[in-house]
């Protein structure tokens, strides 16, 4: 129990400027000092997170040292392209457009992908659409997190079935070609300019596992990861990103119905969740989160385990690379 101060909703309220000015020093100091780079790459795909660190690199860097890269896919919502490029627009940088679909098709992502999905819907075809969720908000119910596969034909009609095992594993593990081809990219025009690779993960991304592993989580420098999403929002409204940006529902951009993040992955408006989590983190009783944010202590408590679930069960993707060390001598 935190004898301190009372639990309140503000906790996760930040001091905007200073958090902007010591991210920006870190970016200064990471890339040119520390790394010995020239510039910032940046994938930006008009979510608030890579718009947010787009912002920041240019505080740092300036425009001139800046790349956006685009990335889009055939399964891509327009509107992707159309905000970063926006983005871009507004802080002064170039962009490079690097369409992925030639090399999704290459490596089978939606051939494979769509192997799994029809074992469940025999029907699904090249017209169809298909999206990935969880049960619905861990507020209203006590459930596992259990994958369901929703499918949407030509007609509209949608048709959901809960994932096995093995058809959940082949559908995600095919999918992470676009992540993992969209790193690649990124390193490419790295290496062409001898720049860095800017992460966009955030704390809920990161420390909860929804990132994928040498795909949006390989990078060189990491400036949001300590951030909830919640405070990524309060540094884009200082940093002044355009209205539709933030507005924009987040969605994971991976399936071509358009999950959003909280349908696929955590199940809760990020402000509630957050605010569970952190104060979770500094040792709120259950009682003291509930009654701050007119929960049951119930409610808060599923919310409390199911984040030691998701830490617990995606810890390996955060581990380093095992290795041994030189043997001794005898």
């Amino acid at each position: 129990m935190n004898n301190l101060t009372p639990f309140d909703g503000h906790i996760l309220d930040l001091n905007v400027e200073q958090e902007v000015n010591r991210i920006t020093d870190f970016l200064r100091e990471s890339i040119l000092q520390t790394l010995h780079r020239r510039g910032a790459i940046v994938g930006i795909s008009g979510g608030i997170d890579s718009s947010v660190v787009l912002a920041l690199c240019v505080r740092a860097l300036g425009p001139q040292r800046v790349v956006g890269i685009l990335m889009p896919e055939r399964e891509s919502s327009p509107d992707s392209a159309i905000l970063a490029q926006k983005l871009a627009d507004q802080f002064g940088i170039a962009t490079v457009l690097e369409d992925i679909t030639g090399a999704l098709d290459g490596s089978g992502c939606y051939q494979r992908r769509d192997e799994a999905v029809r074992r469940i819907f025999p029907a699904y075809g090249p017209e169809w659409k298909l999206k990935i969720t969880l049960p619905g908000s861990l507020l209203d119910q006590e459930t596992l997190n259990v994958f369901r596969l929703t499918v949407v034909a030509p007609d509209g009609e949608e048709m959901t079935q809960r994932l096995p095992v093995q058809e959940f594993l082949q559908i995600v593990a095919a999918s992470n070609f676009k992540q993992r081809t969209r790193m690649a990219m990124l390193y490419y025009h790295a290496e062409l300019r001898s720049f860095a690779v800017v992460g966009t993960p955030n704390k809920n991304e990161h420390d909860l596992g929804f990132f994928v592993k040498y795909g949006d989580g390989g990078l060189d420098v990491s400036p949001i990861v300590h951030l909830f999403k919640s405070q990524v929002y309060q540094l884009a409204k200082y940093l002044d990103i355009p209205e539709e940006i933030q507005q924009r529902v987040p969605t994971s951009d991976t399936y071509s119905a358009g999950s959003t993040q909280e349908e696929f992955f955590f199940r809760l408006p990020f402000r509630i969740l957050d605010t569970i989590w952190r104060g979770m983190e500094l040792g709120y009783s259950p009682d003291e989160i509930a009654s701050a944010l007119n929960l049951t202590p119930e409610q808060v408590n599923r919310v409390m385990d199911d984040i030691q679930r998701k830490q617990r069960t995606t810890e390996y993707l955060r581990k380093a690379v095992l290795d041994l060390p030189y043997p001794p001598h005898d």
